[in-house]
């Protein structure tokens, strides 16, 4: 498969992997609804599981620590950032691919 550009590459398998965490979350929901419909399949077995952990929330400290600049610290980030361009050329032909439409075929 033959891409044009890095960045083209790059903003299609970032499309891909939306659609795929969607189609993620919408299983998850289904599974937390009606834990016991659909959990056995050939080759893996899905289990709803609740856990507890502790979790530190500012918004519980006092308000003059929480905004006190003593306990706040600068932290620089990268990131990679891709946005179509305005005058984009249509998507390559079959991409993102269709799951759905593909089991259709078949």
């Amino acid at each position: 498969m033959q891409f044009a550009s890095p960045a083209d590459e790059l903003s299609e398998i970032r499309a891909e992997i939306a659609r795929l965490q969607t189609r993620e979350a919408a299983l998850c929901a289904a599974f937390c609804r009606d834990p016991e419909h659909g959990t056995q399949g050939r080759h893996s077995r899905v289990e709803v599981v609740q856990q507890r952990t502790l979790e530190f929330d500012p918004a519980l400290m006092p308000e003059n620590l929480r905004y006190n600049a003593n306990f706040h610290r600068e932290v620089i980030r990268t990131k990679v950032v891709s946005q179509p361009l305005p005058i984009a050329h249509a998507p390559r032909p079959g991409w993102p691919i269709r799951r759905e439409a593909a089991a259709a075929l078949h």
